[in-house]
């Protein structure tokens, strides 16, 4: 494969996957460590990636010593890697408002947030604490690519989504948002409050699960 190419290849992984270690892209994309490092170095200089500190969501995690370093799509890295596609799905979505048919925008945002309910609710359904809900949500997020994070604020919880594939075009059509926001409510069986969306341009997409839902 031409070094162009596999470079391009690992930074789309992190777009679409969420943010991801080196040896993790190594086994997925079936490269030496020293390969993978010589283009998450090229990756970074460019400024479309960047290191961060893994977040550390379970006990297990914790037991295991300092966490290897995840690498990130910046700003800048997103903008390159999904205009093409986030272009072509704000222009069709306009042309379809354009039409007297606003309502088929949210109609789309309803289909979307019920195909993400369809394929969460495998891990859900099973779980009777809010807690196991939360936890079980955050794990199905993650392996969707949202690189989610469950965190206590004060006496509740709150799901974090550090990385939001549709964002741009969430930015120009909030009805995605607001339509993912129901179904974590449906799914969880309680209120939830988004107190933050990267599509506004926020860092991180922050669901907050008040106290009160805690002990159901």
């Amino acid at each position: 494969m031409e070094p162009d190419k596999t470079r391009d290849q690992v930074a789309r992984v992190i777009l679409e996957r969420g943010p991801a270690t080196a040896v993790e892209l190594a086994e997925l994309l079936s490269i030496t460590p020293a390969g993978i490092r010589r283009h998450l170095d090229g990756l970074v200089a460019d400024g479309i990636l960047e290191p961060r500190e893994a977040h550390i969501t379970s006990a297990k995690q914790r037991g295991r010593g300092r966490p290897s370093k995840v690498f990130v799509m910046t700003d800048g890295g997103r903008e390159k890697f999904e205009h093409s596609y986030d272009d072509l799905a704000v222009s069709a979505l306009k042309f379809m408002a354009s039409k007297s048919g606003a309502h088929l925008v949210k109609e789309f945002a309803q289909a979307r947030a019920d195909e993400i309910e369809r394929k969460a609710l495998k891990k859900i359904a099973s779980k009777s604490s809010i807690n196991a809900r939360v936890d079980a949500l955050t794990e199905h997020l993650c392996s969707e690519g949202y690189s989610a994070t469950t965190n206590s604020r004060g006496t509740g919880l709150e799901i974090c989504q550090h990385h939001c594939p549709v964002a741009h075009v969430a930015a120009e059509f909030p009805q995605l948002c607001e339509a993912e926001t129901e179904v974590i409510s449906r799914m969880l069986g309680t209120h939830v409050q988004r107190l933050a969306t990267i599509a506004n341009g926020d860092g991180v997409c922050t669901t907050f699960i008040p106290a009160t839902s805690r002990g159901a």
